[in-house]
C-alpha cells in the first residue's frame, strides 16, 4: 500500500457506536470493569492504553514499516525511554552535530545512569568502527542533521552497529517516514518529535518511537512508557493522528518550498554559505538521493558578516517569523546558536529556516528584502 493511502487509513476505524468516520476524542482517564472484576473492552487506565494513543501509535508503526509504535510526551520524553531501557554501563555513540536538546539530554543525564557517552562523526563511517567499544550498545544517528542538515548514511551505520552487537536508532523527526524509512535500510528503531511534520500545524507537542521488531527491548520499552508515565494525552494524540492525514502532501510542499529557497539563496551574494542536502554541492548529495525522496523543508544559511548581520537578517523578515521549531505551515527563522548557546558549535552567522506552505515566490522575496539590510 502507498504511504499517501496507509496515511489516511492507518489507525483509522468508522466508530461502532455512532458511524462517526472522524475518530471520536476518548478524554476518560479510566474504563468500566465488567462484574468478575476483567476488561471486557481492553481498557484499563489511560496511562495504561488509550484509544486515541493507540490508534497513532498504530498508525505511525505502519507508515514506518514497524512492528511497535508508542507515543509519549515529547520527542525528548521519547529519546530519553530509549535510553531508559538501555542496560546499565552501556556506551552509546552519537553524533558530534547532535541536535542541542538531545547533547544536553546525553551529556547531563544519561551519564548520571551510568551510560557512557562518545560524539563522532556520523557522516564518518570508519570514525564511527573504530570509536566503538565493547560495550557499546547503541548508536543514535540523525539525518538530516539539525541545524547543520549533514546527512548520515543510514545502512552502513547500521551494519556497523549490527557488527557489534549493538541497537541502530535514527531520529527521523526532519525527514519524516515520507521521505526516508530508516527500518528499511537497516535500523532497529525510529525516533520523532511528533511536535514538528507529523502534527503539522504548530499546536500539539509529542513524540513517538517505532521498533522493527517487537523484542525484549520493545517490550522494556512499553514497560518505561506505561510505568513511568510520560505518555501521550488523547487530544495530542487526536491532534497528531489529524495531522498525519495530510502529512505526504504537506512534505511535498515543504520540500519543494525549500528547495526554490535554497536554490536562490545559494547565488545571493550576500549569503557566505547554504546547507541543503537537495543541493548538488551538499557534501551528502550523494548519500541523500539514495535514501530520500525527497530533501527537506529546513534550509539552513551563513550571512556575510557574522552575529551581527544573522540578526540584523532576522529582524527584518515580514512573513518568516523569528521563533522556534519547525514542521508548521507557517515559515520560521531563528538564529541557532543563540537558541543552543555556550559550547554551541553551530556557526555564529548561521539563520535556519523552517519553510512553510506559503507561496514560495513570496518567501523568496522576503528573503530577498531582508538580506538588503546587509548591502
Amino acid at each position: 500500500m502507498h504511504l499517501e493511502t496507509l496515511a489516511v487509513h492507518a489507525g483509522s476505524r468508522i466508530d461502532p457506536a455512532t458511524g462517526a468516520v472522524a475518530p471520536p476524542l476518548y478524554l476518560s482517564t479510566t474504563f468500566e470493569r465488567a462484574t468478575d472484576g476483567s476488561y471486557p473492552r481492553g481498557y484499563i487506565y489511560t496511562r495504561h492504553g488509550n484509544p486515541n494513543r493507540e490508534a497513532l501509535e498504530e498508525a505511525m508503526a505502519a507508515l514506518e514499516g514497524g512492528a511497535m509504535g508508542l507515543a509519549f510526551a515529547s520527542g525528548s520524553a521519547a529519546a530519553f525511554a530509549v535510553l531508559q531501557a538501555l542496560p546499565p554501563g552501556a556506551h552509546i555513540l552519537a553524533p558530534k552535530d547532535l541536535y542541542h536538546g538531545l547533547a544536553r539530554l546525553f551529556r547531563e543525564i544519561a551519564t548520571a545512569w551510568g551510560l557512557s557517552i562518545s560524539f563522532v562523526d556520523m557522516t564518518d563511517p570508519p570514525a564511527v568502527e573504530s570509536a566503538i567499544r565493547p560495550e557499546t550498545r547503541l548508536i543514535w544517528v540523525e539525518t538530516p542533521s539539525n541545524p547543520m542538515l549533514r546527512i548520515t548514511d543510514i545502512e552502513r551505520i547500521a551494519t556497523c552497529a549490527h557488527r557489534a552487537g549493538a541497537l541502530c536508532i535514527c531520529d527521523n523527526t526532519l525527514a519524516t517516514p515520507i521521505l526516508q524509512r530508516p527500518l528499511n535500510l537497516g535500523a532497529d528503531g525510529v525516533v520523532h518529535s511528533a511536535t514538528k511534520y507529523l502534527g503539522g500545524h504548530s499546536d500539539a507537542m509529542g513524540g513517538i518511537v517505532v521498533l522493527k521488531e517487537e523484542n525484549a527491548f520493545a517490550r522494556r520499552l512499553r514497560e518505561i512508557q506505561i510505568t513511568g508515565g510520560a505518555i501521550l494525552p488523547p487530544f495530542e494524540s487526536w491532534l497528531i493522528l489529524r495531522g498525519l492525514r495530510t502529512l505526504p502532501y504537506r512534505m511535498r510542499a515543504h520540500c519543494e518550498n525549500a528547495m526554490r529557497v535554497a536554490a536562490f539563496l545559494a547565488q545571493h551574494p550576500a549569503v557566505e554559505a547554504v546547507h541543503y542536502p537537495g543541493l548538488p554541492e551538499h557534501p551528502g548529495h550523494a548519500v541523500a538521493i539514495r535514501q530520500m525522496s525527497m530533501f527537506g523543508g529546513l534550509v539552513s544559511f551563513q550571512v556575510r558578516g557574522g552575529r551581527e548581520a544573522a540578526f540584523r537578517v532576522a529582524g527584518q523578515t515580514r512573513l518568516f517569523i523569528r521563533a522556534t521549531s519547525f514542521g508548521g505551515p507557517e515559515s520560521l527563522i531563528e538564529h541557532r546558536a543563540s537558541i543552543e548557546g555556550p559550547g554551541t558549535a553551530t556557526p555564529d552567522n548561521l539563520l535556519r529556516l523552517a519553510i512553510g506552505l506559503e507561496h514560495p515566490d513570496d518567501l523568496i522575496e522576503d528573503l530577498d528584502q531582508a538580506l538588503q539590510a546587509l548591502r
